[in-house]
């Protein structure tokens, strides 16, 4: 079936010369004292014409990619709203502001001076903090502050920090004349070919960048993404649990909160402005552009956006697929999460280290584990469901009408594959998920694909295990000594192997394989402990030096000689992990063909304005500050902190911090109400990945950082609902005053731009 995708109007290519990004950089002006003036007569405050517009503005939602600000729905908005800034300054995402954000692993962050500090949020630390984590000195729980530069401790090898350099259009040469090609998985693998060399070409010569292929709009559009991958990162300053997580799981989710979920990183590269591994003689990297942390805040009805990485949200899903999600994913996936949560919370007094990667993953999975229940209770007990139906109704009938038949066979091929799909969804759940909750498994599976990759030419290798992919390889396997926990990684694997076996036999062939026993013999608990009892007892890939060697020399001979039970338990389930891959790629290269189509009709019902589903790829989105009510406070304060307050965890604030409250200590970070703001809400757009995203005002200042949503509104990363969504951010001003007050962080306010007041 031929079908040509409806895409956006191309990307320009944004490419900027490499080298350590030397360069200009928004000028960052200290605040200085104010001068003695006359008194003068009090003038009515100037009467904000745009106030109202802004008071009743209702966010249809969005996360845009810059490019698209320049859509003339946008350019209303901001006009209607008062925005000084014009959206198309927005579209250009190596320009201030854009220029400074950043992408981290798994969450969003910014340049916030010229010498490579970088802000994001106090969960995005976690692993850092626990790689730097010892039973004597748990930095998790006390924080952690370099009075110098030199103090700076390492991230961890794998820790990264992306700084984007180019955007390019690369749908034309990546999809072009793929609807000739029969064979579905030839298609993929036709696909997946032409993504390789669009990134050789782009790294070529360039050790220093790091580039990928960004599908957008259900694979209709490809873009080719460039960054500088820095990758030494090292911790500079995060606040104590008691501040960076107060409220924990109780007020996760939740409003109002009083969190100051805000940490710092800085970046850093060798002496020649290039990228390098850690080194003492590694300097801080220059960034062409960083953001001027503001001291003013906001006020309600203002102006605020973000920009950042959001992960992954589901809006260009079919009803059918969103249905499926809501009677079988969403719920096998919360019983699942809730016995990891069980496995984490029975090991927070183990002995050791075990204790401290305990609570971090126990945080990790509370937080997927409330979110997703939230997902679910949002689609099911409101109008949710019903309002995707009917878009998808229009979506059909627009694809229905006469000269639209390649849509209209499209989508009902669409609906073919997903169905089929589904029918295997839990064995596919449970395999995979087998086979990857155990890093030890993983690592074996991951050293037998290394060692059939490594016998092909480069450019013939699967991606992800090419030349190019062996140096962030050794890093993982560098963190992953410093994560892995025998005890934890042993209770995950069983309890997936244990739910596999509740499986029928046919559709689990590869459990028996994997525990080394006939397809015939009875499995049980029993089964499954005295295996991994004997697994645990004897491997060796628990130490780096094995893993690392077999990482970079493995070949067929040494694995098949090797007699280490997990990468024995690996090359037992070699064959079906091939198939079963070889089957998903199939339905891709049939999805390739069809599922355009879909995100093309949707579009058009909704006149053009559709952003794509989030893909952890540079994003916009815009709305005011604004609490649940138009009668209530979108702010919280440190008043309320005294109120809160009851000693333990999780609402245990340290005692500085309460006496300086108390004592109202609070300096310039006040607001004119004389409160100290924590915390605030908008109806920004966001969702997981968001997570240290800058909160902007309207001149591209910093004035918050998000960190949560309300759970009212989680469900709208399948359907957006404006009227629910609430976004919740720690305010600059909680974070300066935290900083200069409490911790004496005065060299950092200092290199912002800003002055300590206290």
């Amino acid at each position: 079936m031929k079908f040509a995708p409806k895409v956006p109007g191309l990307l320009l290519a944004f490419a900027v010369a490499c080298g350590g990004g030397q360069g200009s950089t928004v000028p960052a002006t200290p605040s200085a004292p104010a001068e003695p003036t006359p008194a003068v007569a009090t003038q009515p405050a100037p009467i904000d014409p745009y106030l109202a517009a802004r008071a009743e503005y209702a966010n249809p939602g969005g996360m845009w990619m810059p490019q698209q600000m320049t859509l003339p729905g946008h350019a209303a908005a901001f006009q209607k709203l008062g925005v000084k800034i014009d959206p198309k300054n927005l579209a250009d995402p190596l320009s201030a502001p854009l220029g400074a954000i950043v992408r981290l692993n798994g969450c969003s962050a910014s340049f916030v001076s010229p010498d490579g500090l970088v802000v994001t949020n106090h969960h995005c630390v976690q692993s850092a903090l626990q790689v730097n984590s010892t039973p004597d000195n748990n930095l998790v729980e006390k924080g952690f502050l370099a009075k110098t530069r030199a103090d700076e401790r390492s991230a961890g090898p794998a820790e990264r920090v992306y700084v984007e350099q180019a955007f390019t259009d690369v749908t034309d040469a990546v999809r072009g004349g793929l609807d000739k090609i029969a064979d579905p998985v030839a298609r993929k693998e036709e696909s997946e070919k032409r993504i390789k060399q669009q990134v050789a070409a782009c790294e070529k010569g360039r050790p220093e960048v790091r580039c990928n292929v960004a599908t957008y709009f259900r694979s209709g559009m490809y873009v080719l993404i460039e960054e500088l991958e820095i990758r030494d990162v090292r911790l500079v300053y995060v606040p104590a649990r008691s501040v960076g997580n107060y409220g924990g799981e109780i007020d996760n989710w939740q409003w109002p909160r009083h969190t100051g979920d805000f940490s710092f990183y800085r970046a850093y590269v060798g002496k020649d402005g290039k990228p390098a591994d850690y080194s003492a003689d590694n300097v801080p990297y220059k960034p062409k552009h960083h953001l001027q942390v503001s001291d003013k805040g906001v006020s309600p009805s203002d102006f605020v956006m973000i920009t950042g990485f959001p992960g992954r949200t589901t809006r260009t899903k079919t009803a059918l697929e969103v249905k499926h999600d809501v009677e079988w994913y969403y719920p096998y996936y919360l019983e699942l999460a809730q016995q990891k949560y069980a496995i984490a919370e029975a090991n927070l007094k183990a002995p050791g280290e075990t204790a401290i990667k305990a609570g971090v993953l126990k945080q990790r999975i509370q937080n997927g584990l409330e979110k997703t229940g939230g997902v679910l209770k949002g689609l099911t007990s409101g109008d949710l469901l019903q309002r995707k139906a009917a878009l998808d109704d229009k979506v059909k009938a627009w694809a229905a009408a006469p000269g639209r038949e390649q849509y209209k066979a499209a989508l009902a091929k669409l609906e073919q594959i997903i169905t089929e799909e589904q029918r295997t969804a839990r064995a596919d759940y449970d395999r995979s998920n087998a086979f990857s909750s155990s890093q030890l498994l993983a690592s074996a599976l991951g050293i037998q694909r290394w060692s059939d990759e490594r016998t092909k030419p480069d450019a013939e290798r699967k991606a992800g295990y090419q030349d190019r992919d062996m140096r962030p390889a050794i890093a993982s396997h560098k963190q992953l000594t410093k994560q892995y926990d025998a005890t934890l990684d042993r209770a995950l694997l069983r309890l997936a192997l244990v739910r596999a076996i509740a499986l029928p036999a046919a559709e689990r062939p590869w459990l028996p394989l994997l525990l080394g026993v006939k397809p015939t013999q009875k499995l049980d608990e029993a089964l499954v402990d005295k295996t991994l009892d004997s697994w645990y007892r004897t491997t060796k890939l628990a130490d780096e030096k094995v893993r690392l060697d077999l990482l970079e020399k493995g070949s067929e001979a040494r694995l098949r000689a090797s007699t280490d039970p997990f990468i024995r338990a690996a090359r037992r389930v070699w064959k079906i992990y091939l198939a079963e891959e070889k089957r998903a790629d199939a339905r891709t290269g049939e999805l390739m063909l069809v599922a355009p189509a879909y995100a093309d009709a949707m579009r058009e019902v909704l006149g053009g304005l559709l952003a794509p589903d989030a893909n952890s790829t540079l994003r916009i989105t815009y709305g005011t500050v604004k609490a649940f009510k138009p009668t209530d406070s979108p702010f919280t304060t440190g008043a309320q902190i005294l109120k809160k307050n009851t000693g333990k965890e999780p609402f245990d604030a340290p005692q500085p911090l309460l006496a300086a409250i108390e004592k109202k200590e609070l300096g310039p970070y006040a607001s004119s109400d004389g409160q100290l703001p924590v915390n605030f809400l908008s109806d920004l757009d966001t969702t997981g990945g968001n997570s240290g995203s800058a909160v902007l005002n309207d001149k591209g200042e910093l004035v918050g950082l998000n960190f949560d949503s309300t759970i009212e509104g989680v469900a709208s990363d399948v359907v957006f609902d404006g009227s629910i969504v609430r976004k919740i951010h720690v305010d600059a001003r909680y974070m300066l005053w935290v900083m200069d007050k409490i911790d004496g962080a005065d060299h950092l306010i200092e290199e912002m731009g800003l002055r300590p007041r206290l």
